[in-house]
């Protein structure tokens, strides 16, 4: 993970450096004149050495200081963080969602041995996948905010004056993220059950007494949930990493519509801090999947076999 990282900040520095065109005139325009793209140059530190000024984004990178923004004249680092107090909340609660709908969903369905029930959910979960996420946050705004009036719309996100509203706030934008994600998981949980069902020890956990139930929760799903932890690691990041769509139709403060405002107004420290903390969030998710599979299979830890679960 620290090697994986350390490329990651090199990768994201010169990325910015070779990209064709000088960031000074790029959010200043052609007229501006030679004095004010002296002086942005100077600010951004684009008129030092090459070497000199990854030395110094890296030695401020690693003390959380990732520079000022232009557009907000604000420490890119706080305006991360306080974005977070919206992004996190949603992508937890996202993130709930998925796993509260999609494991138990995908068990049903394995379990369930009829045709039509399989043909239903597999035409809707291929409809939970092609349908976008903003065409989803739409109707749902459509149908609880406009015609039932359930959740009203345009509330704001700040707990500390009040935590109600900031949950409602959040649930639509949470709903839309998860119906894509919650289809996705549960055909992975539906189609990685079904395999270990016709696996030889399933056959030998039933001939030895084991009843069908513990045999299915304590062996079956949990074998059939090890390619469905790589699945939910790449959601969850993409989730966690910013949820820019749906931040943006429902205009919430994260970092999602952070990003956006970022590259419409051309911030070229600000894109630069959040493409860093987006690519460690996902190396680190991605690092705590790897971790998971310790806990989840025995067989991958230093030593282990089989027989360890």
């Amino acid at each position: 993970m620290i090697i994986t990282t350390l490329l990651v900040v090199v990768m994201i520095f010169f990325i910015f450096r070779v990209i064709p065109g000088d960031p000074a005139l790029i959010m200043l325009g052609t007229e501006a004149d030679e004095s004010q793209v002296a002086a942005l140059r100077s600010r951004l530190g684009t008129d030092r050495p090459l070497p000199d000024q990854f030395a110094g984004w890296l030695a401020g990178a690693l003390r959380g200081d990732l520079g000022v923004s232009l557009r907000f004249n604000q420490p890119v680092t706080k305006m991360i963080v306080d974005r977070l107090a919206v992004s996190v909340p949603l992508a937890l609660f996202a993130i709930a969602l998925v796993i509260a709908i999609s494991i138990p969903l995908g068990v049903l369905l394995a379990l369930a041995r009829s045709r039509l029930v399989e043909l239903s959910f597999s035409y809707l979960s291929q409809l939970g996948m092609a349908v976008p996420s903003f065409w989803v946050a739409l109707l749902l705004m459509m149908l609880f905010g406009v015609v039932l009036r359930w959740i009203p719309l345009g509330e704001t996100v700040n707990w500390q004056r009040d935590a109600v509203a900031s949950v409602r706030a959040l649930m639509l934008p949470a709903i839309a993220i998860a119906l894509p994600a919650t289809a996705i998981v549960a055909r992975y949980v539906r189609g990685g059950l079904v395999d270990q069902l016709r696996q030889n020890y399933m056959r030998a956990a039933l001939s030895k007494g084991l009843s069908f139930r513990r045999a299915v929760y304590r062996h079956a799903l949990r074998n059939a949930l090890m390619p469905v932890t790589t699945v939910l690691g790449v959601i969850f990041a993409d989730i966690v990493a910013g949820a820019v769509i749906i931040e943006t139709v429902f205009a919430l403060p994260g970092i999602g519509l952070l990003l956006v405002t970022a590259v419409s107004y051309r911030d070229f420290p600000l894109i630069q801090g959040l493409a860093l903390y987006i690519a460690v969030v996902v190396v680190a998710l991605n690092f705590a999947v790897d971790l998971l599979y310790r806990v989840i299979d025995p067989r991958v830890r230093p030593g282990g076999s089989a027989r360890d679960g």
